[in-house]
């Protein structure tokens, strides 16, 4: 993690926020009878063939990579659902569309892991990257429009990737603006500047009467 003075404003690094991500439920279909898994996180299973059951998404890609199980694409990752997000991103350039918390995570995770279980894998990709950059266009310019009268900033359904890379940089901009608008601070400066240096006038003083 990038190490700031103040541990309020530590970021995670993109594997950090990707293992958090791997805690959203996901649906997989197994192919192999199991009994149930019991995890410190919780109880899963059993597991029957060709019977749908949700598991985290670090459970789905374990039980995946064994060939034990296929992962069903999300509802939101569709060409038809993706292509409409994208429309309304680019016609509302101060609002942000309502996507899971953490899809660019489980996106790719399921690119990396369960690509053949994704339907028109290659349109969806491009979809989800278009609206990655999309929304990064409007978090720019949001962050270029914040100047010393701005005490807040909204930003709503932003992913957990946007914002941590947003968090940071904007909450340390809004407390140098703060800082420097204060009434303490303007009062002080006022008052260094207002005081002028004053010369001492050590030498000694000459009579000007004519003698």
């Amino acid at each position: 993690m990038a190490g700031q003075s103040d541990p309020s404003l530590t970021i995670f690094s993109a594997p950090e926020v990707e293992f958090l991500g791997e805690d959203e439920m996901v649906e997989i279909v197994p192919n192999i009878r199991m009994e149930s898994l019991n995890m410190i996180c919780g109880d899963f299973g059993p597991f029957f063939p060709q019977m749908a059951s949700k598991v985290p998404l670090w459970l789905a890609v374990a039980l995946k990579k064994r060939g034990k199980c296929t992962i069903r694409t999300p509802d939101w990752m569709t060409v038809e659902r993706l292509t409409q997000v994208l429309e309304a991103e680019r016609e509302s350039p101060r609002e942000f569309q309502p996507l899971p918390f953490h899809y660019v995570d489980i996106s790719r995770l399921l690119f990396d892991h369960a690509r053949d279980d994704i339907p028109d894998a290659y349109m969806v990709r491009s979809l989800i990257e278009d609206i990655r950059d999309v929304r990064f266009h409007k978090v720019e310019t949001g962050l270029e429009m914040i100047s010393g009268r701005t005490y807040a900033v909204k930003l709503k359904n932003l992913s957990a990737m946007e914002v941590n890379i947003v968090r940071p940089f904007m909450v340390r901009t809004l407390q140098a603006f703060y800082k420097h608008d204060s009434p303490e601070m303007t009062q002080q400066e006022d008052f260094v500047g207002s005081r002028r240096p004053q010369v001492a006038d050590r030498a000694p003083r000459r009579d000007l009467r004519p003698r």
